[in-house]
């Protein structure tokens, strides 16, 4: 069975309605008025849209048609958040409607057959940033010349490999290629969707001045040289960042890329005259000239947005800043808008089953302990205290609007009960206490858990001091202690990690087609299980093989979600998984529905009241088509 993307879905999306409705021509052409702010020379937009564009009627989206021109400023506070500019652009080769539907984007259609072999067309006369021809040419590349050369690649990314096999590749034109497996990849589209895409068609044409099989021998020689690196694969690597954002020289497909007017404080992404969306006026996107990224002190940034210093910022803001924020939109002329975050669970917390002490691993695994700490997290406190009563609580699993939600079969998070839990704990056998009140391990200890978070949101800290208090009630010690990134995730993966507060899932809304890959102990960053991850992605030359009849489960859950040919059976196999997480309380969830501040300037258009926060699927700001936003004012 033939299945094309382009009209696959029962319903078409207007954005990819409008691309097909087209079909090969162009509406009439309105060249970009302020163009010239950004660039000098180039030829006429007849000769830089693609023949065949993707062609945007906004207007069946709620939106305006807006004019070009403007700086849309926002902050940073790191320098390498520079990156994001790639992600808020969003330009995939499929990507997600706003609907959470995959549609073609850069690619103009892709047909699928029996989930295993993908026939990606792409736009005649589509351009690469520099006003390059983009072809066949730079998925051959990627895949004859990055992907399989183990001094680029040594290890090819999973979603490219069925049961450790790569698929075949063919150029069938200048304009098609074909990906084949032996069996089917439901992770293949999905994963090109990402907020972080593989980018699997590189600039051929730039990169073949780094690679010994095409340039000059001695330039590239030169360049190891001047780069100081130590030989042509590191230097190819150094100038492949696809999604950095830092090499104005390396050719891009997005709707903003860098420029040579940046420096390490102020980054200028300028506009792409070749990008391949219109409107259905004959209008170029995107509207607006130049994205400006200013680096600044994360500490700083609500009380640079209240000043008014940013036109569309989310980055760097959490719900704590709502009154900062409000308090400046009547003499800033901002709006902040509350988005809802797609996590499964605004924070989480995931005892480790694989830690290395060999009584706390022995209580983790055990459901019952497991059941009696959720049931001692008072969720509608967390939520009236931390966030005024705007979320409801959450068992970190599904949010009411993924399509996988069970209705009113779907689990709950339990309510607070103390007494439950403390029976629960009795019958583990923890019945021994100690003058405070906390229960003794087996050896005498007292059990006092150590929950380590990284410091990121002072929230997750003031969460974990209410969590602390009704916990000693049922006798189980809690000390928070704050952390880095790096270093909670090097103590899980050496098994010193006994429990970590972090994140809830990212995807909140799954659909059958996306991939359940954070739920499945895949790698070090499954809280539950961090050694179990690890022997997963290590090919098992480390960590743990699964040995929890749980974790067992998951993994033939996800083995049953990788080889199912029909939608049907993935959206089965995910349920199940979702039931089991729930059933064994491998996490505890909090409070979801929490909201993102995100604040717009009074003057950016197109920008949607209501949406959805989110990294996978959502890209921050991505989702909702940025290239169309524009200032009333022309900036």
């Amino acid at each position: 069975m033939i299945r094309t993307l382009v009209l696959a879905a029962a319903v078409l999306a207007p954005l990819t309605m409008a691309a097909h409705a087209q079909g090969p021509g162009r509406p009439p052409l309105v060249e970009t008025p302020t163009l010239s702010r950004t660039h000098e020379g180039l030829p006429p937009i007849e000769e830089r849209v693609p023949d065949e564009p993707l062609v945007v009627d906004l207007s069946a989206k709620g939106r305006e048609e807006g004019v070009h021109g403007g700086d849309l400023d926002t902050l940073i506070g790191r320098a390498k958040d520079v990156r994001l500019v790639n992600v808020w652009g969003y330009a995939r080769l499929v990507g997600y409607d706003e609907d959470f539907a995959l549609r073609p984007d850069i690619l103009r259609a892709v047909d699928e057959e029996e989930g295993r072999a993908f026939t990606l067309h792409l736009r005649r006369g589509h351009r690469w940033s520099d006003g390059e021809p983009f072809t066949a040419e730079a998925f051959r590349y990627w895949f004859e010349d990055v992907l399989t050369n183990a001094e680029l690649t040594p290890t090819p990314d999973t979603f490219m490999l069925v049961n450790g096999r790569l698929p075949t590749f063919e150029v069938i034109d200048d304009v098609t290629v074909r990906f084949t497996w032996h069996a089917p990849n439901p992770r293949f589209l999905p994963t090109l969707a990402q907020a972080r895409p593989p980018f699997i068609a590189r600039p051929a044409h730039y990169l073949k001045r780094f690679n010994p099989k095409y340039g000059d021998a001695d330039e590239i020689a030169r360049l190891v040289t001047e780069a100081r690196v130590r030989s042509w694969a590191p230097l190819h690597n150094l100038r492949d960042e696809m999604y950095d954002a830092t090499n104005p020289a390396l050719p891009s497909l997005q709707p903003w890329v860098p420029s040579e007017q940046s420096n390490d404080r102020r980054a200028v992404m300028v506009r792409n005259p070749y990008f391949h969306r219109l409107t259905t006026s004959g209008h170029q996107l995107p509207y607006i000239d130049r994205v400006v990224m200013q680096v600044v002190d994360g500490s700083l940034i609500a009380t640079k947005v209240q000043a008014g210093e940013t036109d569309l910022q989310a980055r760097g803001l959490v719900f704590a800043d709502l009154p900062v924020l409000k308090r400046g939109e009547a003499q800033r002329g901002y709006s902040v808008r509350l988005w809802p975050e797609a996590n499964a669970a605004a924070m989480a917390i995931y005892p480790n089953l694989t830690v290395a002490d060999p009584q706390l691993r022995a209580l983790f695994r055990d459901r019952r302990f497991r059941e009696a700490l959720s049931l001692g997290v008072d969720r509608e406190l967390l939520n009236r205290v931390l966030y005024y009563g705007l979320g409801k609580p959450s068992a970190n699993l599904v949010l009411e609007a993924s399509p996988l939600f069970e209705g009113e079969g779907a689990p709950e998070p339990p309510a607070y009960d103390p007494e439950r839990a403390n029976a629960l704990l009795d019958e583990v056998g923890l019945t021994e206490r100690n003058g405070a009140g906390i229960r003794l391990l087996p050896d005498g200890r007292p059990l006092e858990l150590v929950v380590e978070t990284a410091g990121e949101e002072a929230i997750q800290i003031d969460a974990l001091e209410l969590i602390k208090d009704t916990w000693a009630e049922i006798g189980v010690g809690l000390f928070p202690r704050p952390s880095q990134r790096d270093v909670l995730r090097n103590r899980a993966f050496s098994g010193e990690l006994a429990v970590s507060v972090w994140y809830g899932y990212d995807n909140g809304l799954p659909s059958a087609d996306m991939p359940p890959d954070e739920r499945i102990p895949l790698s070090e960053m499954f809280l539950a299980g961090p050694a179990w991850g690890a022997h997963a992605a290590s090919g098992g030359a480390a960590g743990e093989a699964p040995d929890y009849p749980p974790a067992k489960t998951l993994m033939t859950l996800y083995d049953g979600w990788l080889t199912s040919a029909s939608r049907e059976a993935r959206a089965q196999a995910w349920r199940d998984i979702v039931r089991l997480h729930a059933d064994e309380v491998l996490t505890i969830g909090t409070v979801e529905g929490v909201v993102q501040p995100v604040v717009v300037s009074a003057g950016l258009k197109n920008v949607p009241q209501e949406a959805i926060y989110g990294w996978d699927p959502g890209a921050q700001f991505g989702l909702y088509r940025p290239d169309e936003f524009y200032f009333a004012d022309g900036g």
